[in-house]
């Protein structure tokens, strides 16, 4: 799996795929913007007038928002924040950034269709939704965890991303019920190479980068698996 993401390191060098690696980095951070404001009107609901935070000031609406203290928050909230921008990322660009890698180094492919956007948009709300709630669950293990806090932060979301990314990267040549076989198979290796994205997920503006290289890494890795175990039909989703 470390060559797997060196080689979609190595890609960023090819125009196209650098064009959807900057595409994609504007999408995360507007994702990330959108998360961040959703939170600052999550602690505005329970405080009817505005409140004082760290670095940011009140926070009061759109002032708060645009504010250079909030610009600072935000990045050291993404810590946190960037585990469901990376989930929603999945369903609306992974198709990007596979057709990109699929072009460079799996150019014998036949083409695949596009998932409908309103089927992405449902699978990514549902993603969102699921890793929010275990989050929310795991809370409790935080609590036992003492030290090993980050270890079992990236854990858990790595089975997350790592389940998401890799069904989404599989289910575009194999379909969902092939996608979700294959998974099951392989699914220590998927923690694994999910546990190593989310880890850096937690590391400002890096992070940003990290949606984009994760579906790269992943369509190498779907491809890798999948000559490994003799398949040869890829011809797309059913």
């Amino acid at each position: 799996m470390f060559l797997d993401f060196r080689r979609a390191l190595a890609q960023i060098g090819d125009p196209a795929f650098r064009r959807v690696l900057l595409l994609g980095i504007a999408l995360a951070l507007a994702l990330l913007v959108a998360v961040y404001a959703a939170f600052l009107a999550v602690i505005q609901s329970f405080t009817p007038d505005s409140i004082e935070i760290p670095l940011v000031g009140p926070v009061g609406g759109l002032d708060t928002l645009l504010s250079w203290g909030s610009a600072l928050f935000m990045l050291g909230l993404s810590v946190f924040l960037m585990m469901p921008v990376a989930s929603a990322f999945t369903s609306l660009f992974l198709d990007d950034v596979a057709e990109a890698v699929e072009a460079r180094h799996y150019p014998d492919l036949p083409p695949v269709p596009r998932l409908p956007f309103m089927d992405a948009l449902v699978d990514s709300l549902n993603f969102v939704g699921l890793l929010i709630a275990v989050n929310v669950l795991a809370l409790i293990l935080y609590a036992f965890a003492g030290p090993f806090i980050p270890v079992v932060f990236w854990a858990v979301n790595g089975l997350l991303l790592g389940r998401e990314y890799f069904t989404l990267v599989a289910m575009r040549r194999l379909g969902r019920q092939g996608a979700k076989a294959m998974r099951q198979r392989h699914w220590v290796a998927v923690w694994i190479a999910g546990t190593l994205m989310a880890a850096p997920l937690s590391i400002p503006l890096l992070n940003l980068l990290i949606p984009v290289l994760g579906a790269a890494t992943f369509t190498h890795m779907f491809h890798r698996l999948h000559r490994a175990e003799g398949a040869t039909d890829l011809s797309g989703r059913v």
